[in-house]
């Protein structure tokens, strides 16, 4: 019976990470849809109608990710940086469901799960650094934080570099990828779409 609880928690695992690699590439997707990423990684696959360009990506990050450090590491500082993130996303929501009560949303959350996530999320960030405390998450931080960098030329500003045209015709053919017939919808002033 000793057997069980091991084969649990592979499943467990190949679950999790499954869910991983199907989101992250599709997160990629989305955010260079809406503009916050190179073109490229907006485009799917002719043939396959996947988003081709952005699983390369993200498989390409996690490779990175992997070079410099141990395995054990790079778990540690991934998981505070992913509940860094989730926090900060109940937060927008629980900040907007009280400044802008009336606005459109497509799905309502009852009130009581994002505060839960909430305090899950700032204990998953807190309790390591308590547990053992390390200079990593301070970097892990300010990497997160060096994206504003890139954030206000390239998305708020909407700079394009010239030579990106370039880029962007190399990858298509490259990958066999074309852009998507997706288009952002305008939101009116009573906040609906």
């Amino acid at each position: 019976m000793a057997w069980i609880m091991p084969i649990f928690v592979c499943c467990s695992t190949f679950g999790a990470c499954n869910g991983s690699l199907f989101t992250s590439g599709r997160l990629a997707y989305v955010a260079a849809r809406e503009g916050h990423m190179v073109e490229v990684i907006s485009m799917v696959h002719v043939k396959r109608y996947t988003p081709f360009p952005a699983l390369v990506f993200t498989s390409l990050v996690a490779i990175i990710m992997l070079i410099p450090g141990d395995f054990e590491s790079l778990v540690n500082y991934f998981s505070f940086s992913a509940w860094l993130f989730y926090g900060g996303t109940v937060s927008a929501l629980l900040v907007l469901r009280y400044r802008e009560p009336d606005i459109y949303r497509p799905i309502k959350v009852p009130l009581f799960i994002p505060i839960v996530i909430l305090i899950c999320s700032v204990y998953l960030i807190i309790a390591p650094i308590i547990d053992e405390p390390a200079m990593a998450y301070l970097y892990a931080f300010l990497f997160i934080i060096a994206g504003l960098i890139f954030y206000f030329p390239f998305v708020h500003f909407r700079y394009h570099p010239k030579f990106m045209g370039k880029v962007t015709h190399f990858f298509q053919l490259l990958f066999e990828v074309a852009p998507s017939a997706y288009e952002v919808p305008e939101i009116g002033e009573d906040g609906k779409m």
